[in-house]
């Protein structure tokens, strides 16, 4: 079974696949609007032929925009979709990928997807 992490955004969407088991980041999807994104999400869900897509979800004003977007996405993929508190998920990512040695430039252009594996693995621990 496969599942599909996602750090959601206003301008990206971070992505990470995993079998269950180990997380990987995979990319970082760029938008334009809503249907874009909502389109990228599905096309993503769909090439990875995934069970269960779960979304990071944080405090405040970027929980409700978050929450409007998987009732849209909802619409359109046959999956389960979940939610995982996202904190820290951000500096969590940042930490590692230092320690891993990543170069700065490769970091923060996939850090979403970063945060997306390390927002899966929170389910996996919970």
């Amino acid at each position: 079974m496969k599942f599909l992490g996602i750090d959601y955004g206003r301008k990206k969407i971070g992505l990470a696949v995993s079998d269950g088991v180990i997380s990987e980041p995979w990319k970082v999807i760029r938008y334009d609007d809503e249907v874009d994104g909502l389109e990228k999400v599905k096309q993503a869900a769909e090439e990875q032929s995934v069970a269960t897509v779960v979304f990071g979800l944080s405090d405040g004003e970027m929980a409700k925009e978050t929450k409007g977007f998987v009732v849209k996405l909802g619409r359109k993929l046959s999956c389960q979709i979940v939610f995982q508190d996202e904190s820290l998920s951000t500096q969590d990512a940042q930490e590692l990928s230092i320690g891993a040695g990543i170069k700065r430039k490769k970091r923060k252009e996939m850090e979403d997807a970063y945060s997306a594996a390390i927002i899966f693995a929170k389910t996996v621990d919970s």
